[in-house]
């Protein structure tokens, strides 16, 4: 009878271990993917690149601790406006020229991936450059605090608490704010919302410009707890496009939601078999294609 109930106490922990881990990994996946499908939602734009406004958020705070002692969630502040800026400017110099230029929305969802993947190889060999193919880390809030039996580093908890803080924070702004109707408007038709006084073009390159900045912190964050690289953004940019159609295109919630979800299947996975768990999410993206392609949200 005690070695049942032993037995079940450490099933109900392992079950315990398993969720809370997921959630700690999904909620940087939920942030990954918001960006993205803010990207591609609103400005129709399958940004391949995603990743490397990522990769270029977790590599610069590497810099900015390990060589000039400046706090992560500082970073944060620096690299969020610069990746905004960039991400601005790409959009009204790339993307709105091939927009004017296209016959119709596929043509332009098509040869804007294509200028993507361009920016891509760019940004990842200007990065080879300034930082080589060495993989980094350093040490940042890692002191286990025990919850419910098992130790989780407090930076983990802490990125948890950040992501959904940015998240929350950033459905309110789309939900409350007189730019965030206006962006929903353009998603939903942006011919009608020029009709009404929406500056189409200035939404959509802020938009754009929403997506990479997201893209920045949540590589700020993903440097506190993981080692970091020149050549990861590929990685998570597939990660956030599988989380994306997870929760439904274009649907911020649905993003988040996804995120999370993904990552308690990782952690499943994980748990089990460390290596599969990519192939996991492959797997979930194959099987959403051809039961529910419009994802849980339906958007």
């Amino acid at each position: 009878m005690i070695t049942g109930n032993v037995r079940n106490y450490k099933m109900i922990n392992e079950i315990l271990y398993i969720i809370i881990a997921g959630l700690l990994l999904g909620g940087l996946y939920g942030l990954i993917a918001m960006g993205l499908s803010i990207q591609y939602g609103v400005a129709r734009v399958l940004n391949v690149g995603h990743g490397e406004f990522i990769m270029l958020g977790a590599m610069s705070t590497y810099t900015l601790y390990t060589f000039a002692g400046i706090n992560p969630f500082v970073a944060i502040i620096i690299c969020a406006p610069i990746s905004f800026i960039i991400g601005f400017f790409l959009h009204t110099t790339v993307f709105r020229r091939l927009l004017n230029t296209s016959p119709n929305a596929g043509v332009f969802e098509s040869n804007s991936m294509l200028a993507s993947f361009g920016i891509l190889f760019v940004i990842q060999n200007i990065a080879a450059v300034a930082w080589q193919a060495d993989i980094r880390a350093y040490s940042f809030m890692n002191t286990p605090v025990n919850i419910l039996g098992d130790d989780y580093g407090a930076n983990r908890l802490v990125v948890l608490g950040v992501a959904i803080a940015m998240g929350l924070a950033f459905y309110f702004f789309l939900t409350y704010t007189r730019l965030g109707k206006a962006i929903r408007a353009a998603a939903q038709d942006a011919t009608t919302a020029s009709l009404m006084g929406v500056n189409i073009n200035l939404v959509l390159a802020i938009c754009f410009g929403i997506g990479a900045a997201l893209a920045a912190i949540a590589g700020v964050l993903i440097s506190m707890v993981y080692p970091v690289h020149p050549n990861m953004g590929l990685e998570y940019t597939i990660i956030a496009i599988i989380v994306v159609v997870l929760g439904g295109l274009g649907s911020i919630p649905g993003a988040f939601v996804g995120g999370l979800i993904l990552g308690v299947i990782g952690s499943v996975v994980s748990f089990y078999e460390p290596g599969l768990a990519l192939a996991s999410y492959y797997l979930v993206f194959v099987l959403l294609l051809l039961v529910r392609p419009k994802g849980l949200f339906g958007k």
